[in-house]
């Protein structure tokens, strides 16, 4: 857990001193109350000082802003040195204090995700923001690929691939009536149609699985199968055919532009973020296991000199599947998903992300720590767009 860290004590005689005591930088704080049964008073700022001033100042009888100098007994601070350290900060402490009350204080939402509903007899794809887990905490009743920015994304992405498969999109239930008159798409020939008999249960769930694989693989598997096509068309010596097979190849790679690269099954959703701490010559690296942040590790560069260890070794200790074994942060799947993607779709993103594929990129992650310590104006996002960082 991220620990408030710092603290003083308030004493309204002696405010002057109190506030001079503050640094003006980002931070989270816990307002402790002089009453034993008095909740405490949480907050977030980018001017710890300031803000702190604002709130404990002299009261302004004619003014009807919040004023806490007579409630506070002291305080609990944590200096954060980014977004996302400011949020999980703010978060951890928000569900100890507040556990009823905590994710309407930070206006979480679950991330819309895709979910293909493998425990139906007919399985579709579609979009919803709820993912049950089981006791180990990994989705259950089906595969679910994501987090996408909104609602309206992931249906976008989602409406753009199911054009590559005949699979079912309506949401009635299948009764197999060969009475039932269908639906557009089983006229146009992009569905399989079960609705009416129109194909065996095995030859749709063989149509799933290559949905299922298309976005386990971000689009590779199908991508491969018909760039085999096209070669085959060319040795034929079938021109027409492999222009046409070309252009579906070019409607894929259009159809997966619009997926984040964050954006995959959830159980694989393995990654590193990379941000500034608030200590100097300092990077706060986040694991990402499975969809949930871990606790942090906080690599000290200006001491790795003096050390018998190597920077990549400490990256190696803290990512290797041996470090995996230490317990996540609390909270549940949804919220840490919310966590990931509010820090990956913001703008501008401050910090990096790195995503691990049959092992982790070392030597990008290192030098990334490179680009992040050095001096503002050199910095770049992941994305390689130079800009300003800034703190929420």
């Amino acid at each position: 857990m991220l620990e408030l860290d710092c603290g003083l004590e308030f004493d309204p005689a002696r405010s002057e001193d109190f506030f001079l005591g503050l640094p003006p930088r980002p931070a989270v704080c816990l307002i402790e109350p002089r009453a034993e049964n008095a909740e405490p008073f949480l907050i977030r700022t980018q001017d710890l000082r300031r803000r702190l001033q604002r709130l404990l100042g002299p009261r302004d009888v004619e003014s009807k802003r919040l004023n806490l100098r007579e409630f506070a007994r002291g305080v609990r601070y944590r200096l954060t040195g980014s977004r996302l350290e400011q949020t999980l900060t703010y978060y951890q402490h928000a569900r100890q204090f507040f556990p009823n009350r905590y994710s309407k204080m930070m206006r979480m939402r679950p991330p819309a995700v895709l979910k293909v509903s493998l425990r139906n007899a007919y399985p579709r794809c579609f979009v919803t923001r709820r993912i049950p887990v089981d006791e180990a905490g990994l989705p259950t009743a089906g595969a679910y690929y994501g987090p996408f920015a909104s609602r309206r994304s992931a249906q976008a992405f989602a409406e753009r691939a199911l054009d590559f498969f005949k699979v079912r999109r309506c949401q009635i239930k299948i009764r197999r009536d060969p009475s039932f008159p269908g639906c557009i798409y089983s006229e146009m020939k992009m569905c399989l149609a079960p609705c009416f008999a129109g194909c065996s249960k095995e030859e749709y769930h063989a149509e799933v699985q290559r949905l299922v694989q298309f976005l386990d693989t971000s689009g590779g598997s199908l991508r491969a199968t018909i760039e085999q096509e096209r070669e085959r068309a060319s040795e034929e010596l079938d021109f027409e055919r492999a222009a046409a097979v070309h252009k579906r190849i070019e409607k894929l790679d259009d159809a997966l532009r619009a997926k984040p690269e964050l954006a995959r099954r959830i159980q694989d959703l393995d990654a590193v973020i990379l941000q500034r701490a608030a200590e100097d010559q300092t990077i706060a690296v986040y694991a990402v296991r499975g969809g949930r942040l871990a606790e942090p590790c906080f690599v000290r560069f200006a001491e790795i000199a003096g050390q018998p260890r190597s920077a990549e070794h400490i990256f190696r200790d803290y990512l290797e599947p041996a470090a995996a074994e230490v317990p996540l942060g609390t909270g549940d799947l949804g919220e840490h998903l919310w966590l990931v993607a509010r820090w990956y779709y913001s703008n501008p993103r401050e910090g990096e992300i790195f995503y691990r594929e049959k092992d982790w990129p070392y030597r990008r992650i290192l030098r990334a720590c490179s680009r992040l310590l050095a001096p503002k104006a050199g910095r770049t996002d992941s994305s390689g767009s130079a800009g300003p960082t800034k703190s929420d």
